[in-house]
């Protein structure tokens, strides 16, 4: 696929996340009223605060792995680590973000994406590290017991449209695609209690 083709699925998504951001934004501002007016002690508020403040750091999770990203696109740091913070959006893993600075936004979208993979593969918790060096990135994940599909992993290292994936692992079809447009390749290491990818 050529680099300048359009990528119309992470358009769309852009679209539906920037659709969608505005909307939870208004619900926050709501309930932040309401705990002002005296109703922020109800233990039900408690949790429409919480079920916003995840399902807006998911949104912005997921506008920067499937949205639409070149080179020349900066992510903030603050931004990252925010998406990424300890127990945001109910994640089970704790990720240690390692990359000092502002990133490529097409580079973090890779690394989102892969994420998501590390966290379908580690549905009981587990711990991931991401490091980057002059441009080079590896992930690597760890967990006592893994939920590991080898020919999903396959995907990164070899896209294959023939491939069936549902709409829960979707992420794995998308990355092959994803490196190609930016002249990269991925190498996936796995291992009973572990996996790595570098691109």
């Amino acid at each position: 696929m050529p680099t300048n083709t359009r990528d119309l699925t992470a358009l769309i998504g852009s679209r539906i996340c920037h659709d969608l951001i505005s909307p939870l934004g208004a619900i926050g501002n709501g309930v932040e009223l309401l705990e002002l007016s005296g109703m922020g002690d109800l233990p039900e508020m408690a949790l429409i605060s919480e079920s916003v403040q995840n399902a807006n750091l998911r949104i912005r999770f997921f506008r920067i792995a499937f949205g639409a990203a070149n080179s020349e696109q900066r992510v903030a740091e603050s931004e990252i680590r925010t998406v990424l913070a300890p127990n945001a959006d109910g994640r089970k893993i704790e990720i240690n973000w390692t990359p000092v600075g502002d990133q490529s936004r097409a580079a973090v979208k890779l690394a989102f994406l892969i994420i998501q993979c590390m966290e379908t593969s580690m549905p009981w918790g587990g711990r991931l590290e991401i490091e980057e060096t002059d441009g080079h990135w590896r992930i690597w994940g760890e967990a006592e017991k893994l939920r590991v599909d080898p020919s999903l992993w396959a995907l990164l290292e070899a896209d294959d449209d023939e491939a069936e994936v549902s709409p829960a692992q979707v992420h794995f079809a998308l990355i092959a695609p994803e490196l190609k447009r930016q002249g990269r390749t991925a190498c996936v290491t796995l291992a009973d209690h572990s996996v790595s990818v570098s691109f």
